[in-house]
């Protein structure tokens, strides 16, 4: 079955590993920044802007990555663009065939103008709340500490303090070189002392080691890109022959992998799409699932993710399916949400698909 833009788009999706200041619209950006008079911007022209975050980008570099981001966060010091800014996300990630998402962020970068954490917090949840209501997208917010900020156990406490009104999860994000999870233990311990939920990014621009300490000394129940795990693996001619203990103990325990493909290449954490550690990743099982990352700095969407593993990895609609699946058990839910979504959203929405495909092959 020939696997076009059309039908990936159709397809029910789960996005777990995507950043609120990564994924605003390009016409957004250019009107906060007039709203706020932000006269930084390279260009007042939509189409130039998003190619030029792209551009940005695309260097094969995590630091040279993330310079994009001082544009998007300088216009993003108000309730009403945060609200706004979680909102469209919502209405661009619901016309994609995301069910469900999660949106991540650090409020540390959003006080420019005085806001303060709480208030911060809550007018994201308020833009994806109106979001879930406009469009019947769900989703969950998780807060990130930042690696080379000493405030990750203040991040901590903001996390839980609005569990029970979206936040789902807390992350640890940036440049990791330098900066290894373990110097924010306490943040962590707290967290668990708390039964909350910990995805830390590790593996992406350093190696295993960092994956290693955010499984190990801060309890970590995802890894964000996770693409150095591969370190961990003996490969002979295209296969795996021997994974080290990192690796087997990742597999054996199903810690899931948050894999952003084409953001992996434009960081350099791989030399190509082709040599995606992905491909051995999921065939020895492990439960990777697929994700943007960032869909303004990548220029790329759930669909376009999906259609760069079906061509490079050959994959299918079951394969698409499984990955859906091990991505909706790995989401910072409740039990019984997450199988609610497989039933009566993944499984019912991928069977809709193949029939009607069937059905097109026969006329």
């Amino acid at each position: 079955m020939k696997l076009g833009n059309e039908l990936l788009t159709r397809l029910p999706k789960v996005l777990l590993h995507e950043h609120l200041d990564g994924a605003l619209r390009p016409q957004t950006v250019i009107e906060l920044a007039s709203d706020a008079g932000y006269a930084e911007l390279p260009t007042q022209d939509p189409q130039a802007l998003a190619e030029w975050f792209h551009r940005g980008a695309n260097q094969g570099s995590l630091a040279k990555y993330l310079e994009g981001f001082s544009h998007t966060i300088a216009v993003m010091q108000t309730e009403e663009a945060l609200q706004r800014t979680a909102y469209e996300q919502a209405e661009d990630l619901s016309q994609d065939g995301i069910v469900y998402f999660e949106s991540r962020f650090a409020p540390v970068f959003h006080t420019q103008k005085g806001l303060t954490h709480q208030r911060i917090v809550a007018a994201v949840l308020k833009g994806l709340e109106q979001g879930r209501k406009d469009f019947g997208i769900s989703s969950g917010l998780i807060i990130c500490a930042m690696r080379n900020m000493n405030v990750s156990l203040e991040m901590a406490e903001l996390a839980v303090d609005f569990r029970a009104r979206g936040v789902v999860g807390f992350d640890l994000a940036g440049e990791e070189g330098g900066y290894p999870p373990k110097k924010h233990v306490d943040a962590f311990h707290y967290i668990q002392r708390e039964n909350f939920n910990i995805t830390i990014h590790a593996g992406e621009g350093y190696g295993k080691e960092s994956i290693w300490q955010a499984i190990q000394y801060c309890g970590a129940h995802r890894i964000g890109h996770g693409t150095r795990l591969i370190d961990d693996i003996a490969i002979l001619e295209g296969k795996a022959v021997k994974l080290g203990d990192l690796a087997q103990y990742v597999l054996d325990k199903r810690i899931p992998l948050e894999i952003c493909l084409l953001s992996n290449v434009h960081t350099g954490a791989t030399p190509s799409l082709a040599e995606h550690p992905f491909r051995i990743l999921y065939q020895e099982k492990f439960r990777v699932t697929l994700n943007t990352d960032n869909r303004l700095m990548s220029s790329t969407s759930m669909t376009q993710e999906f259609a760069a593993a079906a061509e490079t990895f050959g994959l299918t609609l079951d394969d698409f399916e499984k990955i859906t699946i091990n991505a909706m058990k790995s989401a910072f839910l409740p039990y019984k949400e997450r199988c609610d979504f497989i039933y009566s959203a993944i499984k019912p929405g991928y069977a809709r698909v193949r029939e009607s495909a069937r059905a097109k092959a026969a006329t």
